[in-house]
């Protein structure tokens, strides 16, 4: 994306004659740029995929796109990493805050919403950019199985199943067509990949560039799956699926 000739791109409180903030737009650019993210949710609990996009000589255990933010939630990310982190960090804190005042879990919807106010206060202060990633925020709460998305303006929504990254178009269309709402657990995780399987760069789709995590409704907990486990999920998918 060029640099707006009138220079409304310059500073993030400055707002274009037609009412757009450019920086939030180069922000959801840099979003497009990272690796695609899907999430799903179903009545047994949520489920989150990613892809790990690697390099040669990287070792693919010390690139993480899925972190746990409390026992029962989770998140996916998409777009600069390090960004991400700062949110995670923020997003821990409140979740903790919140077990300490209340003597209770935090709700997906609440944990969010303290998540976007942050992201929103960086599109209105003089100094500061917004933040370049998007966040597919999973997890159980007194209203059963929850899945929403940030945006860098601080806006949220929820969803049954989302994408987000460089492949999340191609990965709605297939949720489009594929998306059940009575889906098992197990079925969610096998959508989710073969959603992710369509937009995989370089015809490489196993456990080292593949990270699955699940929130169980019954138990209520994060829980990573191991390279084994998603391996075996993998050669579960019909060959038919496999990315053209």
């Amino acid at each position: 994306m060029m640099r707006n000739e009138a220079g409304y791109d310059l500073g993030i409180t400055t707002f274009s004659p037609d009412g757009r903030i450019f920086q939030v737009e180069y922000a959801i650019e840099a979003i497009r740029h990272g690796t695609t993210a899907a999430g799903v949710k179903c009545p047994e609990g949520c489920v989150l995929v990613v892809e790990k996009r690697i390099y040669a000589l990287q070792d693919p255990d010390s690139i993480e796109k899925i972190f746990d933010i409390d026992n029962h939630i989770g998140a996916a990310i998409a777009g600069l990493t390090a960004d991400a982190r700062v949110l995670i960090d923020h997003a821990r804190i409140q979740a903790q805050i919140n077990r300490l005042t209340y003597d209770e879990e935090i709700s997906v919807t609440q944990l969010m919403r303290k998540v976007c106010d942050l992201k929103q206060l960086y599109t209105q202060n003089a100094g500061v950019r917004p933040f370049g990633v998007s966040l597919l925020i999973a997890g159980i709460d007194s209203n059963g199985p929850q899945l929403l998305q940030s945006a860098p303006s601080g806006a949220f929504w929820s969803f049954k199943a989302q994408a987000i990254g460089g492949g999340a178009p191609k990965v709605h269309e297939f949720f489009d067509k594929e998306y059940r709402p009575d889906l098992t657990l197990p079925e969610a995780v096998d959508l989710a990949l073969r959603a992710i399987q369509q937009v995989v760069e370089g015809g490489k789709f196993d456990s080292t560039n593949i990270e699955i995590a699940v929130i169980r409704t019954d138990m209520k907990k994060f829980t990573r799956l191991t390279n084994k486990e998603i391996q075996e999920y993998i050669d579960q998918i019909p060959k038919t699926t496999t990315n053209e």
